[in-house]
This record gives C-alpha cells, sequence and structure tokens, in this order.
C-alpha cells in the first residue's frame, strides 16, 4: 500500500520553481496533454479547410487560405496558454522569461519575426494572393502555392518550387499576372517577306487567334489585333495582341508557343511567305554604267523589261485594317474598380 502513496508524492513534488511558482510532474503531464490535443486539433482544423479550398478555386479559395492560417495560429496560440494555466503558472511568474525573450527577439529572432509579420501583411493585403501567377525581379515566374510564417513558396510550370522570403514580396518589384483574377494582353511577334498582302496578313492571324480555345470574346476594350511594328532586315515585323483566359496566362511558355504555331500554320494555309535571312546585292556602277544598264550587263534583268520604278504600286489596304491606329482612337478603358 506504499506504493500509490509514493505516487502521489512523486505527483506534488516540484520538478522546477519559475518566479515563486513550483511546477509538478502531474502539471507538467497536463500541460503536455493540452500541448498535444492543441496540435491535433490545429492540424486537422488546417487539414479540413485545405481540402474544402482545393475543391472551391477563385475567390473563395483566397479567404478559405486566410481562415485556415488564421485557425490553426489562433487554436495554437490558445492551446498554448491553456497549458501555461493547466501548468499552475501565470504571466507575473513568466516575467523573467519574458525579458530573456525579448532579448533573443532583438538579436537572434529579428529576421523570423520580420518574416512572419510580412507573412500576415500578405496574407490580409491580399495584392500578392495564393494562387496567383507572379515574376519576381530575377525574373522567375510561378504560381503561389503557399504563404509560410518564413517564405513563400512559387511553383513554376516545370514543377519547381521556388521558396522567397515573406520580406521580399513586399519590399522588391513584384508583377502579378493576376490580380483580382483578371487577365493580360500578350504579344506575339511574328514575320513576313516583303511585299506580303498587309490585309491578308492581318486577316489571316486574326481568324487564327480567335479559333484558338482559350482566346476570350472580343469586347469593346478587349480586341484581337494585329500591328505592323517594324521593318526587319529579311521582312515585316508584325505583333498579334490577344487576350487569352486567365489559366492561359499562368502558362506563358507554352501560351507563346501555341500562338506562334497557329499563327505559322495561317500564314502557311494563306500562301503568304515567311521570310528567311537574305542579303541584297545592288550594282550602282560597273564599267561606266548604272542601275539598270549595269544589271544587263551581268545578265540579272533581261534587256527590255519594265524596271521596278515603272512597276503599278501596289494596292493600298483600307483605313480600318490599321488596328495600331484604331487603337489611339478609341478611349481608354475606365479603372478597375478596387475590392
Amino acid at each position: 500500500m506504499r506504493l500509490p502513496a509514493e505516487l502521489d508524492q512523486i505527483e506534488t513534488t516540484p520538478l522546477l520553481t519559475l518566479g515563486g511558482a513550483a511546477l509538478t510532474l502531474g502539471e507538467a503531464v497536463s500541460a503536455a496533454l493540452v500541448l498535444t490535443v492543441a496540435i491535433a486539433l490545429s492540424w486537422l482544423a488546417t487539414r479540413g479547410l485545405r481540402r474544402a479550398r482545393e475543391h472551391r478555386p477563385g475567390r473563395h479559395a483566397q479567404v478559405l487560405y486566410l481562415l485556415e492560417k488564421l485557425t490553426g495560429y489562433g487554436i495554437l496560440i490558445a492551446g498554448a496558454f491553456t497549458a501555461l494555466s493547466a501548468a499552475g503558472l501565470n504571466l507575473s511568474s513568466l516575467a523573467v522569461f519574458a525579458g530573456a525573450i525579448g532579448i533573443g527577439v532583438g538579436l537572434g529572432l529579428q529576421g523570423v519575426v520580420k518574416e512572419f509579420v510580412s507573412g500576415l501583411f500578405l496574407i490580409f493585403d491580399r495584392m500578392v494572393s495564393v494562387g496567383d501567377y507572379i515574376e519576381l525581379e530575377d525574373g522567375a515566374r510561378g504560381m503561389i502555392v503557399e504563404i509560410g510564417p518564413r517564405a513563400s513558396r512559387i511553383r513554376t510550370n516545370d514543377n519547381i518550387n521556388v521558396l522567397v522570403p515573406n520580406s521580399q514580396l513586399i519590399e522588391r518589384p513584384v508583377t502579378n499576372w493576376t490580380l483580382k483574377g483578371d487577365t493580360r494582353r500578350i504579344h506575339v511577334p511574328f514575320a513576313v517577306a516583303y511585299g506580303a498582302d498587309r490585309a491578308k496578313v492581318r486577316e489571316a492571324v486574326l481568324q487564327a487567334a480567335r479559333d484558338i480555345p482559350f482566346t476570350l470574346p472580343e469586347t469593346e476594350t478587349r480586341k484581337c489585333q494585329v500591328w505592323l511594328v517594324g521593318f526587319g532586315e529579311s521582312g515585316l515585323d508584325f505583333e498579334l495582341l490577344v487576350w487569352p483566359t486567365r489559366d492561359a496566362v499562368k502558362r506563358p511558355a507554352a501560351m507563346h508557343a501555341a500562338y506562334t504555331w497557329a499563327i505559322a500554320e495561317a500564314l502557311e494555309r494563306a500562301g503568304i511567305e515567311i521570310p528567311f535571312p537574305q542579303t541584297d546585292l545592288r550594282l550602282r556602277s560597273v564599267f561606266g554604267r548604272e542601275g539598270d544598264d549595269a544589271a544587263e550587263l551581268f545578265g540579272l534583268r533581261p534587256r527590255g523589261a519594265r524596271p521596278e520604278a515603272d512597276a503599278p504600286p501596289a494596292a493600298a489596304g483600307r483605313g480600318d485594317d490599321n488596328d495600331a491606329a484604331a487603337e489611339l482612337l478609341s478611349p481608354l478603358p475606365p479603372e478597375a474598380e478596387t475590392e
């Protein structure tokens, strides 16, 4: 019968005295159980909210992510205070430890606290949210899949996870391609040989872009356009301007490749030549002969052929074929409403 008494004595024997408060074995076990239950509840709550977020994409996913983080942190903090209470300790008895923790934060944990606070700002500010496709200052691009207490995890389209400190997403420039769930206009460059019918080029490329399934329907402010942007060494330089879907914007390399492929097929079907590097040799004076006479001397132009200067001018395109001019004449779209 002495064993229970000895056990009772062990349970009531102080293990640690802190600020006048004695911590017994029973209180330590109770505190450990409370803390274990809090950790388990936090894990279950965050896991359930994470599953719900995976089935609710879009704006609901961002709200659920915020709720997931707040719930997990809240349960852990409440469990820690409950465990301290179960251990028979109070805040006044922890004054010494509080001072030591304050010194540690000021000296060694400064960076950790900075990243944690930055993560909270990212969650509440929502200028950069989970699910957004962003581009960093160094050129790295990917979708934000997690905002953790120290760093945010960005997954590239090659399934590479890039860990970025939370403070960098606040202090450094970040390009958000899908801010507030919106899309963006992309420019796809291409070129055709000199002498091609510009109106025919525009018609063929626009039709090809509209036939692609991830091209958004056109509106007054968002139209597919073809711009003539320059005169290259081998041909005319064009750009296709198009508004793709939000999911396509998150895969820029594949998106550009898809539009480029469609443009190449459209030009081939229309019989429009794609230029290749070449060099033209012009003879100005050979043995006292110039221009066409010099060309005839080497057999480069048949005798009696009409010079290029006498050739009929090419048919001018219609005024409404110039999408760049129409862009300048159209009113600017209204500013998006802030939420």
